[in-house]
């Protein structure tokens, strides 16, 4: 029941190998942004508050490789989804030449 290409793309441990990867990356900096500004003085609540506003665009700018994996991942996944299920409705409705 593998993807009809020897490719890694749209397997499901490449998906969550990206998604993983993406999400690491941007706690990773969260956790370095909180710590900078724990350092400068910052109550810990706040340096997160202000770490989580400050991730997210950096986060676009930073990660856009990963983000763009990413994305061609999900998209691959979803071409394979559809794919088989096309192929199980052409098998319920009985037409040949179906593999």
């Amino acid at each position: 029941m593998g993807s009809a290409e020897p490719g890694t793309r749209g397997r499901t441990g490449s998906l969550a190998l990206a998604v993983g990867a993406y999400v690491g990356a941007r706690l990773v900096l969260v956790a370095v942004i909180t710590a900078v500004l724990v350092l400068v003085g910052l109550p810990l609540l706040v340096a997160l508050l202000v770490a989580l506003i400050l991730a997210l665009p950096l986060s676009l700018v930073l990660f856009r490789p990963l983000r763009t994996r990413l994305n061609a991942e999900i998209a691959a996944a979803t071409a394979t989804r559809r794919e088989q299920r096309e192929r199980l409705r052409a098998e319920l409705r009985g037409d040949a030449g179906t593999e």
